[in-house]
C-alpha cells in the first residue's frame, strides 16, 4: 500500500499508513495495527465514493492475508496479545521523548518521536476503550511535538517538562498522565532529569522499541507513570535490618496445577491479567463495583477456562 496511491478525501489517515510502511521490517505488529486503524477511520471518513472504497477494500483484503498467514498465537490474530504489544512499542516511545525532552535535548528526533507516540496511542482504540492515562499521554504527546516544533521554527528554546496550566493565556495546556499504567517502565516524572543515555541506534528512539528509526518530516501543523516517591525517615526511626538470605530450592519451580482442572492457554492468563489490569485502574478512582466486575470476570475466566 503505497501513501501514493491514497485518494484525497483519505489524506487524514496518511500518518498512519506512512507509520506502517516503516514498521513493516520493524514491528510487524505495529504495522499491521497502524492500517488496522486506518481502515477504521477511512470508513468513518468515506466508504462510498469509488475511489475510496477501492482502497478501503484493497487495505482491508492486504490485512486479511496477513492475518492468514500469521501464527496461531501471534499477536496479530490474538488481539489481547496485540493491544499489550502495541501499548508497550506506543509507551517506550513515549517514555523515550519525555526522559530527552525533561533532559533538555530538544531536536527533530524528540519530535518525531513525541508525535509517533501520539499516533500509536490512537491506534489503540482499535482495541477495547482506552484508559484515562492513555488518553492523558495521547493529548500530552500530540501537544508537545506541536510545541516544540513550534519553538524550534522560530529559534526559541522550549521549557521542558510539562508546562503548568495557565502557562500560556487562553490554552488548555495537557499534562501527562502521573498514575500508573506505563508497563513500560517509569518516567521520573517527579525526579532530576536523567543521565545522557547511550545514543540508540537507528535514530531518535529507544532502545527496546526495535532499531527505532523516525518517521519521515511530518510535522503537526498546530502521560506514564510518576517516579516512586520515598517517604523520609523519622529521625528517632531505628534503621532497617537487611533481609535474610533467601534459600535457594534445588529443583527446579513449576507452577501449582489450576485447582479446578482447567486447562487454561496463555490467551486465557492474557485475558486475565487484562480484567485484573482494569479492576487495578477502577480502584486508583476508587469505583468497586466496576473493580469487582472485573476481578470477577478473571476468577471466572481462571476457574472454568470461560470468559463472562
Amino acid at each position: 500500500m503505497s501513501l501514493d496511491d491514497l485518494p484525497t478525501k483519505l489524506k487524514p489517515i496518511g500518518h498512519y499508513i506512512k507509520t506502517a510502511a516503516e514498521h513493516d521490517k520493524r514491528d510487524p505488529v505495529v504495522a499491521y495495527y497502524c492500517r488496522f486503524y486506518a481502515v477504521k477511520k477511512g470508513i468513518e471518513i468515506d466508504s462510498s465514493s469509488p475511489e475510496c472504497k477501492k482502497y478501503l477494500l484493497g487495505l482491508m483484503d492486504f490485512l486479511e492475508k496477513q492475518k492468514q498467514a500469521a501464527e496461531a498465537d501471534s499477536p496479530i490474530k490474538n488481539e489481547v496479545i496485540g493491544q499489550a504489544h502495541v501499548e508497550n512499542y506506543a509507551l517506550k516511545v513515549f517514555l523515550y521523548a519525555d526522559n530527552e525532552d525533561r533532559a533538555g535535548r530538544f531536536n527533530k528526533n524528540v519530535v518525531k518521536s513525541f508525535y509517533t507516540a501520539g499516533m500509536l496511542f490512537d491506534v489503540l482504540s482499535v482495541f477495547d476503550e482506552v484508559s484515562e492515562d492513555i488518553e492523558k499521554n495521547k493529548k500530552y504527546a500530540k501537544w508537545k511535538a506541536a510545541y516544540i516544533h513550534k519553538c524550534l521554527r522560530n529559534g526559541e528554546t522550549p521549557i521542558a517538562g510539562p508546562l503548568p496550566e495557565g502557562d500560556e493565556e487562553g490554552d488548555d495546556i495537557p499534562q501527562p498522565s502521573t498514575s500508573g499504567g506505563a508497563t513500560a517502565g517509569p518516567s521520573p516524572y517527579n525526579a532530576p532529569p536523567p543521565s545522557h543515555p547511550s545514543p540508540p541506534s537507528g535514530g531518535g528512539y529507544p532502545p527496546g522499541a526495535g532499531s527505532y528509526a523516525p518517521p519521515g518530516n511530518q510535522y503537526p501543523q498546530g502521560g506514564a507513570q510518576s517516579w516512586p516517591q520515598t517517604p523520609p525517615q523519622a529521625a528517632h526511626q531505628p534503621p532497617p535490618q537487611p533481609p535474610q538470605a533467601a534459600s535457594v530450592p534445588q529443583d527446579t519451580w513449576q507452577p501449582p496445577s489450576n485447582p479446578s482442572g482447567i486447562a487454561l492457554k496463555t490467551e486465557d492468563y492474557q485475558k486475565a491479567m487484562k480484567f485484573c489490569k482494569y479492576a487495578s485502574s477502577a480502584l486508583q478512582y476508587e469505583d468497586s463495583s466496576t473493580a469487582i466486575d472485573n476481578l470477577t470476570k478473571a476468577l471466572k475466566l481462571l476457574t472454568t477456562g470461560k470468559p463472562s
